[in-house]
């Protein structure tokens, strides 16, 4: 029926909401890509309430979470900790500076398509990427 309840609490869609109508140019240069299965046919949504935090994009299916971070993320700590959540919670996260989600769309694009493939299956950390990796469980099911 139309009028069964949200699982998500009003304050929560609230605050997606206002998230996703930020004004951060990178992460509207991103989602073009990902919206409406344009990227391999994977379904992306924006700003998911996953505990406590919010993901930039997530592919639930897929179990991977997309970030675009700005300078102040430089070794943060707090990223530290909600990437641990995420992974608690059975997601990848993959993140990526501002600036190559605006700049570099395709070669993002890419990384996070071969994410989705499985052809990223451990941790990466390198100048322009962070991919902390949650293995899946067999019969592991989408959220």
């Amino acid at each position: 029926t139309t009028d069964a309840p949200s699982r998500r609490s009003p304050e929560k869609i609230a605050r997606a909401r206002e998230l996703r109508h930020g004004d951060n140019q990178a992460e509207a240069t991103l989602w073009n890509e990902l919206k409406a299965k344009r990227l391999g046919g994977h379904k992306f949504v924006r700003q998911m309430p996953i505990g406590p935090y919010f993901a930039d994009f997530a592919c639930r299916n897929q179990k991977l979470i997309v970030e675009l971070d700005g300078s102040q993320h430089a070794e943060s700590s707090y990223d530290r900790r909600r990437d641990e959540f995420m992974r608690g919670q059975g997601f990848s996260v993959l993140r990526f500076w501002n600036y190559d989600g605006l700049k570099n769309t395709r070669s993002v694009c890419e990384t996070i398509l071969a994410a989705l493939e499985g052809r990223i299956a451990e941790d990466v950390v390198a100048a322009d990427l962070k991919f902390v990796f949650a293995a899946r469980k067999t019969g592991d099911s989408a959220l």
